[in-house]
C-alpha cells in the first residue's frame, strides 16, 4: 500500500489532518517536523538559528529519504520540503501527494499563536511574508497530486475531501 503524504504550506492543516486520516485510514502517522526535531534534539526554530534555511533543509532532504522508504503511512511534511525536486520524486515514488492549501490571512490566523515558533515568519510583517512564500512556492506545490483547499472547512470536512481525492 502506498503512503499518503501531506504537503502544503504552514497552517494549512497538514499535522491536523494528517493525524486523523491516518486513524481514519487505520495507518500510522508521521510529522517529518517532528521527526527532524526529536533527532537534532532540538525545536526546528533553533535549528534555523544555528544553522540556517539551508541546514534545516538538508535535514529536511534526509527525513524524506528516510520516509520515502516507508508503506501504508500518512506523513506530514514542511512547507517547504516541495522545494527540492528530489525531495518531490522522492515523495511521489512512495505514495499520493495532496496539497493542503489556504487564504493567506486563514495562514496567518492560524499561525499567530506559534509565530515565535515560525523561523520564516519572524518580522515586522508577517502577512506579507505569507503571500510572498505562497507566491514563491505555488509553482512547487501545483507538482502535487491532488489539492484540497482547508481555508473554510472543518478538520472532519477536510479529511472527506482528502479520501474522495484518493
Amino acid at each position: 500500500m502506498n503512503n499518503v503524504v501531506l504537503v502544503g504550506f504552514m497552517g494549512t492543516g497538514k499535522s491536523a489532518a494528517g493525524k486523523l486520516l491516518a486513524k481514519r485510514l487505520k495507518r500510522p502517522f508521521v510529522d517529518l517536523d517532528d521527526r527532524i526535531a526529536r533527532e537534532a534534539g532540538k525545536p526546528i526554530r533553533e535549528i534555523f538559528a544555528a544553522e540556517g534555511e539551508n541546514g534545516f533543509r538538508a535535514r529536511e532532504s534526509k527525513a524524506v529519504e528516510w520516509a520515502s522508504g516507508l508503506r501504508a503511512h500518512v506523513i506530514a511534511t514542511g512547507g517547504g520540503v516541495m522545494l527540492d525536486d528530489s525531495n518531490v520524486r522522492r515523495l511521489k515514488a512512495s505514495g499520493k501527494l495532496v496539497c493542503l492549501t489556504a487564504r493567506s490571512e486563514v495562514i496567518l490566523k492560524r499561525a499567530l499563536h506559534t509565530l515565535p515558533s515560525r523561523p520564516l515568519l519572524n518580522g515586522p510583517y508577517p502577512k506579507e511574508k505569507v503571500e510572498e512564500l505562497l507566491s514563491l512556492r505555488a509553482p512547487s506545490y501545483a507538482k502535487a497530486d491532488g489539492t484540497v483547499d482547508t481555508s473554510d472547512r472543518s478538520l472532519e470536512e477536510v479529511v472527506k475531501e482528502i479520501l474522495k481525492f484518493l
